[in-house]
């Protein structure tokens, strides 16, 4: 074995050289600078002892005492499914829903999130997995492809989420579900394509009929009014109103007929009114015409 060189006094370097290294294993052993999002847990022996805070935090040194420092601010997401996978899950009314969907989740519990499960993050997944599942089945497609409908299903997920969390003692808390895609199945694409124009084109002939029955009955309620008025005055002078009624249905009657004028008499007086008018007509289309003077001849 090569011997160290010895010091200027005639002794050996090393025990210097392993005080040294015995202060820097103690310094980073034993001092820990904890960031402010940051918690660490302390183990003794591979038994949990404390956790410690931001800032920096003095233990026994390695291996008596082993800190291991972890981030439980931080928003931690995933997506189900990853990638462009389908996720495919039952409705309410028997009926096929592709969702994909985004989960937030942080921290609460170091201690419990280090030590209650073996693997937590995986845990969450499944979790979201099946509470989204049961809230789907819940609703009907509909529901589940509509704004109001998802915003229902993301709290119950959330809520059933969280419930199941406490109960297996994670140290976990959901921050939000969020449903980034509601949509049927590839396959069954067209065919759901015809049935929401069917329901659209049948919205659109319900809109149409009750638009005319409004205006149906609003039309019927004036001529009611109109009544109720010549009613009231018929009230007040019958005959005068009959008399008008009949003047009124007459001229709207007669109004658009051929009508001949006579003397009750001999008859021989004759006006033919509708000849009468159809030549006035006649004559008001038909271009004038202006005579042209015959042209003179010279010697004559």
């Amino acid at each position: 074995m090569p011997r160290l060189p010895q010091r200027p006094d005639g002794k050996s370097w090393f025990p210097l050289i392993a005080g040294g290294i015995a202060l820097i294993w103690l310094g980073f052993s034993t001092v820990h600078m904890v960031g402010p999002k940051e918690q660490g847990i302390v183990t003794t022996g591979g038994k949990y002892s404390r956790t410690i805070s931001p800032g920096v935090s003095l233990t026994l040194p390695w291996p008596i005492e082993n800190v291991t420092v972890t981030d439980v601010t931080s928003i931690n997401r995933f997506t189900i499914p990853e990638g462009e996978g389908e996720k495919l899950m039952l409705t309410s009314d028997q009926n096929l829903v592709d969702l994909s969907y985004l989960v937030r989740w942080n921290i609460k519990n170091l201690k419990l999130y280090s030590f209650q499960l073996a693997d937590p993050d995986q845990t969450v997944r499944e979790v979201a997995e099946a509470a989204m599942r049961a809230s789907v089945a819940e609703v009907s497609l509909r529901d589940a492809m509509g704004g109001a409908g998802r915003a229902t299903i993301e709290q119950n997920v959330r809520d059933r989420m969280q419930a199941v969390l406490d109960a297996y003692r994670a140290g976990v808390v959901i921050q939000g579900v969020e449903i980034k895609k509601a949509d049927p199945p590839t396959k069954v694409v067209p065919a759901f394509q015809q049935v929401t124009a069917a329901q659209q084109d049948a919205q659109r002939d319900l809109s149409n009929a009750q638009a005319w029955a409004q205006q149906l009955t609003a039309r019927a309620q004036g001529d009611a009014a109109a009544f109720d008025k010549v009613y009231e005055q018929y009230k007040l002078s019958p005959e005068v109103t009959k008399r008008r009624m009949y003047y009124e249905t007459m001229e709207r009657v007669l109004g658009s007929n051929d009508k001949v004028v006579v003397e009750a008499n001999g008859v021989t007086p004759y006006l033919p009114l509708p000849e009468l008018r159809r030549k006035a007509a006649t004559a008001t289309e038909a271009p004038a015409v202006t005579p042209v003077a015959p042209a003179s001849q010279g010697g004559q």
